[in-house]
Order: structure tokens, then sequence, then C-alpha cells
């Protein structure tokens, strides 16, 4: 009976990862990436956003609570994972590595850009441009940014391969094969589009 949840409750963690969190995540670095245009193009993607009917609905369901969820029972995974690289340092088993390392790294990051941002909303202050340049402006912030940035798409494109296989949809080695090049493209893209975006703050 605990295997037969825990294989479930598995299952429904990598959806969760990929929908809704893994649309999220390329949605928000396409509305980010606004900013390589300027402030008001930025401020105008934020603000489309920021009115979308039935918001906090959306953003509770859609996003907080699949995050909630995702990341207490990643933490739980990681914990319980046996990792084995320095025995046997194969490419798969560094990912899974990686995997459990940067779900860590963006539960910190999130939380963290979280308290930054719709938090600080919350309180009334604006999330605008200039909120994020003054954020990014200070280089360590940069730094915690762009690991933060990158940590999240590695999760979710080694997460992208780790989903088609549990899932059944890529059993053969080739199919398995030309996942790994696909999802190598997603991480090289959108953390290109995310770096791009910090950049353009400052």
């Amino acid at each position: 009976m605990a295997a037969s949840r825990d294989f479930v409750s598995r299952k429904f963690h990598s959806l969760l990862g990929v929908i809704p969190l893994g649309l999220y995540l390329a949605q928000h670095l396409t509305v980010n990436h606004f900013a390589t245009k300027g402030p008001q193009a930025f401020n105008d993607a934020a603000h489309f956003m920021e009115t979308l009917p039935f918001r906090y609905a959306l953003e509770i369901l859609v996003i907080f609570l699949p995050l909630l969820f995702h990341a207490i029972y990643g933490v739980y995974i990681a914990f319980q994972a046996k990792n084995n690289v320095s025995r046997y340092g194969y490419f798969r088993n560094w990912m899974f590595y990686l995997q459990r390392i940067s779900g860590i790294i963006v539960l910190i990051f999130v939380t963290w850009h979280v308290w930054q941002t719709r938090v600080q909303a919350a309180f009334g202050a604006e999330v605008n441009y200039q909120m994020m340049a003054d954020i990014l402006e200070n280089p360590f912030m940069m730094i915690f940014y762009i690991v933060g940035v990158v940590s999240a798409v590695f999760h979710l494109a080694n997460g992208l391969w780790s989903f088609f296989v549990s899932w059944g949809i890529t059993e053969t080695p080739r199919s398995q094969r030309f996942m790994t090049y696909a999802t190598m493209a997603v991480f090289v893209a959108l953390s290109v589009v995310g770096i791009r975006a910090l950049f353009a703050f400052v």
C-alpha cells in the first residue's frame, strides 16, 4: 500500500514539475525577457500578467499549490535518494545527482525571489522594471539570480527527460538519446532567455 502511494506521489510530483510549473517557468522567463526591449516593454508585459482575470485563483491553484507539493515532496526524494556518482560515474547518474542538488538550489532561490517580489508587492511595493534593477545592481544578487535561473532551467530540462521516461513515452535507447539532445536544447535556449533578461535590468 505504501509502495503504491509512493508510486502515485512520484508520478504526480513529476507531472506537476512539467505541467503547470514547467510551463509557468517558460512563460515567466519570456515575460522577463521583455526587459531587453526596455523598461516600458517589461512594465507593459508585467502589467498584462497582473490584470489577468481570476489572477489570484490562478496563482494559488496553478502556481503556489503545485509548487508547494513539488518542493516538499522533492526535498523528501532528494534526501531519500541513494546517489552513486562516486562509484558509477555515468552521465545519467550525474544528471540524477544534479537534479537533486539543483532542486534544493531552486527551492532557496524561489523562496527568496517570492519574498523580494510577491511578498513586497503585498505590502504595497510595485513589481516593475525599477524593482528588479534595484535588486540586480548588487553584484552578489546578480550572481545569486544567475545561479538560481540556470538551476531552475536545468531542473526543468533534466526533469523533462525523466518525465518522458517515467511516463513511458520514451522507452527505447534511441528515443531516450533523442530526448537527451532535445532537453539539452531546452536548457540552452531558456538559459539564454533568462540570463539575457537579467542583464537587461542592469
